[in-house]
């Protein structure tokens, strides 16, 4: 598992999804890295990433019936995910939402298979936990049990604003907020270890020290 972590972080500072410099988050805190999910945009660094979700929830031992994709990062990761696992030998079907219900066709705001016993939600990041809140309605809603997230990183820091930072993160109050495991293929440690790395990632280790600072100002235990 340790080795798919850092392989994932290699993986994705080759594909320049996650990028270093100073980055303004949804939050609007300075960070000095940014993981953009969205450059996962050819064939083959999709397949290599759903290809790390599907082992990731495999290995997490989670009992799971299908998978649900967020509107919009999540519905490519979500269906490649799907993809990936079938080829690992789990076929499970796999649903999205749309962003408004369509009032023709086959109608309503869920597209694919019918939410039905356990879900997996599959999404990047987790950053207000708005698409995951959403998502947890969505599927109980239809008599399904959302039973984990599963996510690309963890950004692992404190959840709030500045000045009412919470102890928690996101992250963590996502999973005590609805009782289910969010389970993610790597986290901001696995970042900084490969940063302090430098026969691992030479060119990466002159960002050690503001992650680091980063991480002591709004990491969360």
């Amino acid at each position: 598992m340790k080795n798919l972590k850092q392989e994932f972080i290699h993986f994705a500072v080759d594909a320049e999804v996650i990028r270093f410099g100073e980055f303004v988050t949804k939050a609007g805190r300075k960070s000095p890295y940014f993981f953009n999910a969205g450059l996962f945009n050819n064939g083959e660094n999709l397949g290599r990433v759903a290809d790390f979700y599907a082992q990731t929830l495999l290995d997490s031992g989670i009992a799971f019936d299908m998978l649900f994709g967020p509107a919009y990062k999540g519905i490519t990761l979500a269906s490649a995910t799907a993809v990936a696992l079938a080829a690992k030998g789990r076929n499970v079907p796999f649903a999205y939402n749309r962003k408004e219900a369509k009032d023709h066709g086959e109608g309503g705001s869920i597209v694919g298979a019918k939410l039905a016993g356990r879900v997996v939600i599959v999404d990047d990041v987790i950053s207000a936990g708005t698409s995951v809140r959403e998502s947890v309605e969505m599927i109980r809603a239809a008599g399904a049990t959302p039973c984990a997230v599963l996510i690309a990183l963890d950004r692992m820091e404190r959840a709030g604003s500045d000045d009412h930072l919470s102890a928690l993160s996101a992250v963590q109050e996502i999973s005590r907020n609805f009782d289910i495991p969010v389970v993610a293929i790597a986290s901001l440690n696995d970042l900084f270890e490969c940063l302090s790395h430098a026969e691992a990632a030479p060119a990466l280790v002159q960002f050690k020290d503001s992650v680091a600072a980063y991480r002591q100002k709004y990491g969360a235990v």
